[in-house]
């Protein structure tokens, strides 16, 4: 997202909180493995639940992975952090226990009679905030989906009516558009939000994410994409990787060239489809757990610190 875009967004979703302030009991923040919650410090937001969102296509975390997570979380002065996955319903029950703990004991609650409680979700774009919805609505309606779902940023597009997802207590959720921060701290900060697909491919450019995501996987030693792809050795050249991985999977296109005796078809390489298949091959997955912020979380902060 453009940061002129994400400002108005920004902007527009702020009105909307304020409108619902006093009707929204409890935010709930989503995020994922490479993006820390700014919501807090953007508005004065009542009780703030930090669901962590893990998946089959961005991030298996394993114990001590998480540790060092909910650490990191702990020292951002972040509380009540829940890792969840709604691939698999993971954790997912243990939200509406602790949604009905920080509402019960918040000022807020106790102003008025309320039998109900309204919650509103909040989050980056393509963070799973819809898919929560639905799971929720799984777990414990035993009913089907009712907020709209996608594999790309953008799908909601507004602030949304009330979605129940619980009748004792009768629940009912908020879903709202995702939104980036105006600015990005650094450019690798954007190019993980990149990869995590929370702005369109194409606005930052397949190859560049390929080139990013190549460096990341050589840099840890997460060398899977090597025998995913059937490469004879790790490689550090961009170009030499997507080529390769053309002519694996088929992907050239013939192109004329003018020469001296007139046009010949050549063959070459579709780097451009390779590298939105190496990125669908990451986000699958397949390629085996990656965590991007890895460097933070062992204390080394990342090397671009440019605006």
């Amino acid at each position: 997202m453009y940061p002129r875009l994400a400002l108005e967004r920004a902007g527009l979703l702020s009105a909307e909180i304020t409108g619902l302030y006093h009707h929204a009991q409890l935010i709930c923040d989503f995020v994922l493995a490479t993006v820390i919650p700014v919501w807090e410090a953007m508005w004065q937001l009542p009780p703030c639940l930090t669901a962590f969102l893990g998946s089959s296509r961005m991030c298996t975390l394993h114990k001590p992975g998480g540790q060092k997570i909910m650490q990191h979380l702990e020292g951002e002065g972040l509380k009540n952090v829940i890792f969840t996955s709604c691939v698999k319903d993971e954790n997912v029950k243990q939200i509406i226990p602790k949604v009905t703990e920080l509402i019960g004991s918040s000022y807020r609650y106790h102003r008025a009679e309320n039998l109900e409680y309204c919650i509103m979700v909040i989050g980056v774009p393509n963070v799973g905030k819809s898919s929560l919805i639905n799971s929720l609505r799984r777990q414990h309606l035993r009913i089907g989906k009712a907020a709209r779902v996608g594999g790309e940023p953008g799908i909601t597009r507004a602030v949304t009516s009330r979605i129940q997802v619980c009748e004792r207590p009768p629940i009912f959720l908020l879903d709202t558009p995702g939104v980036l921060a105006p600015q990005i701290e650094s450019v690798e900060t954007g190019l993980k939000l990149a990869l995590c697909g929370t702005v369109l491919d194409h606005l930052v450019g397949e190859e560049t994410m390929a080139d990013y995501l190549l460096y990341t996987l050589n840099q840890h030693r997460l060398l899977g994409y090597v025998q995913h792809y059937g490469l004879d050795t790790a490689c550090d050249d961009v170009e030499h990787v997507l080529k390769s991985v053309a002519m694996k999977l088929g992907k050239t296109r013939k192109v004329k060239v003018l020469t001296g005796t007139g046009d010949v078809n050549v063959t070459q390489p579709n780097y451009s489809a390779a590298a939105c298949d190496f990125l669908r091959t990451f986000r699958s997955g397949l390629l085996g757990p990656v965590m991007l912020d890895r460097d933070i979380l062992e204390g080394h902060p990342s090397a671009n610190t440019d605006p």
